[in-house]
Parts: C-alpha cells; structure tokens; sequence
C-alpha cells in the first residue's frame, strides 16, 4: 500500500464524503445500547456513580490510608479504561454485525469500527458528569489541570480506534477473538491500577506494568484530575506514540484484510 499524498489526500475526501453516513452510525450505536432503557442515557451518569459507591464501600477500606480521595482515583481511572474497553467490545464485533450492508452496498468498512469508538466517546463524555458530581460532594480540588483533560482522552481515543480496527478485522476471519478478548479485558482490569495503589505491587510486577498501555493512560488522567500535575514532554510522547502506534497497527492490518471480509461475513 502506497502511501504518497495523492493517496492520502483522496483517503481524507472520502472520509469527508462520508461524514454523514458516520454521523448516522454512531447515533445508531447509541440508540441500539439504549433501546428498551427508561433512563436512556441518563444511565451514562448513573451507571459510574453506582459502581463507585460499590468499589469506594469496598476497597476504601482497605486502601483508605494509601488514596486520599479513593472516589476520584477510582473515577479517573476507571472512567477512561472503561472508555477503551467497551468501546473495543463493541468495535470487535462491528464488521460481522454490519454483514448484510457491506454486501450490498459500498461503504468504507473501517467506518463500522470507528462509529463504534466515537459512540463510546460520546458515553465518556456523559460519564465526566458523574466524576464532577463526585468531585462537589467530596469537596476534591479543581485543578487548572483539568482544562487539560482533552488531552489524555485524545491519546485514548487513537489507541482505542487503533486497537478496536485491528480487533474488528481479526474477528472476521477468527471469531472465537470474541470470546477470548472478555477475559482479557477482565485480566487487563486487575492489571491495571484502577482500584489499588500501585505502591503495593512489587518492583516485577511494576516493571511488568510499564508495558501495559492503560497503566500509562490512566496514570496521566490522574495526574491532571486529582493531583494537579501535567505530565512531563516524555510522558506525552509515550502516551502519544501509543496511540498512533496502535492506529498504525490497526489500520494496516484492517487495510490489508478487508477485501476478504465480504468471503467471511
């Protein structure tokens, strides 16, 4: 695949041409997760705020001398690991499900995943609320840092497209993918900071940690959100270069396979 400014240049006016047809999906996407809901989404805000009065009522107890504000760790963290575990869920299977679409007509594919991360971007978004609600009733500090926060959110968002593209494509061909990224999603919970400190963890695992792409994406939202510090410059390129690492990854897997997808779907 060539990549000069030509090519590049026609890839960026047909994702312009089609705008509106991903505008369209992700409502969809939206729509679909809340179909049947009475509260819609209203749950976006309800469902962070119960599960943190759930692990706070469980885990302060036991970290309440590590964490000050045990609330806000846990919300900045899990709040943006959630972000890129479902949204990757629902990308994952994205190809397969629009089967019958891209059969009949021509849409480009990689719209399918993508719409799926934007409609969790959006959900992220809702959840925010529920971290500044609990932020007022704790009386944590707003920081000026947190004028920041598009910015760890951006770097999630680029690992989360990467990651879901490179998931949608591999499920097409291997779906039992399906069922094993479940349980990896759930070991990539515990190994991952969200509910406990990480001065608990031994020096191997925490050298073990520093390849575990959300440890280093929530570590920066937490540094904005709850101690007011911005990360230095190579805290930001790594955070960056994993993003755009994973994108790549991503996009050219996806590229590479997707005029097979019709023989498999």
């Amino acid at each position: 695949m060539a990549f000069s400014k030509g090519y590049v240049k026609e890839k960026m006016e047909g994702f312009r041409r089609f705008m509106p047809l991903l505008r369209e999906l992700v409502v969809r996407d939206i729509k679909v997760r809340y179909r049947h809901s009475a509260l819609g989404l209203v749950w976006t805000v309800l469902n962070p705020l119960l599960m943190m009065v759930v692990i706070t009522i469980v885990f302060s107890t036991l970290f309440r001398q590590n964490i000050p504000n045990f609330p806000i760790y846990y919300l900045s963290g899990s709040l943006i690991f959630a972000f890129n575990s479902e949204s990757t869920t629902t990308a994952l299977n994205s190809i397969i499900s629009n089967a019958s679409l891209i059969k009949k007509v021509y849409i480009p594919k990689y719209l399918f995943p993508l719409s799926n991360v934007l409609s969790g971007l959006v959900n992220l978004g809702f959840s925010l609320i529920a971290m500044v609600i609990v932020m007022l009733i704790t009386g944590a500090p707003f920081h000026a840092t947190l004028l920041l926060l598009p910015i760890p959110i951006f770097y999630t968002f680029l690992f989360s497209v990467g990651l879901g593209i490179l998931l949608s494509a591999v499920t097409v061909f291997f779906r039992d993918i399906a069922h094993f990224y479940s349980v990896f999603i759930l070991a990539w919970t515990y190994f991952t900071p969200i509910f406990y400190p990480v001065e608990i963890l031994p020096d191997a695992v925490m050298k073990l940690m520093q390849i575990n792409p959300m440890y280093h994406l929530v570590t920066y939202m937490r540094s904005i959100v709850l101690y007011g510090v911005f990360p230095s410059l190579k805290e930001n390129l790594l955070c960056l270069c994993l993003g755009l690492l994973m994108l790549a990854l991503g996009l050219f897997v996806f590229y590479k396979k997707q005029d097979k997808f019709v023989l498999y779907v």
